[in-house]
């Protein structure tokens, strides 16, 4: 099997971090371009409360600018010597976003990190990976952290 194009997403957790150290090395060996997504998950909806001194607009721009900055430094630290990349902030649902990311890129595989959750935790909290992997046309490599 031949990637030519990897896509990449990150929540910039340690584990998302553990998981790029095999899309990167993948990158590498296929020379592969590599697109990097973080997704902002859409923001709860807060309209009816009482939120003093903040407007739900001037919100979603510093959480889109801190992403940014995230990314920003994600990539400074982690492609110091690797330069055909991508990266993209997007607001959205994650698994949607990620799978649609995949496939407007003509992406050959989705590298991603889980947190390996199990029992009430997994049930509360859910699994973008595991929606990744089940509704995903392309296939996906999760990698969990080592702990």
């Amino acid at each position: 099997m031949n990637f030519k194009t990897i896509l990449f997403a990150t929540d910039f957790s340690e584990g998302s971090d553990f998981a790029f150290q095999s899309a990167l090395t993948l990158a590498r060996k296929f020379e592969s371009k590599l697109i990097i997504v973080h997704i902002i998950n859409e923001p709860v909806d807060l309209r009816g409360f009482y939120v003093p001194h903040i407007s739900f607009d001037k919100l979603e721009e510093e959480i889109e600018q801190g992403a940014e900055k995230l990314m920003e430094k994600f990539c400074r630290t982690h492609l110091h010597d690797f330069d055909n990349f991508e990266s993209f902030v997007i607001p959205g649902i994650p698994y949607d976003e990620i799978i649609k990311k995949a496939v407007e890129s003509n992406a050959d595989i989705i590298v991603l990190g889980t947190h390996g959750r199990t029992g009430l935790d997994h049930v509360l909290f859910g699994s973008t990976a595991e929606k990744v992997v089940r509704k995903s046309p392309i296939p996906v490599l999760t990698i969990r952290i080592q702990e």
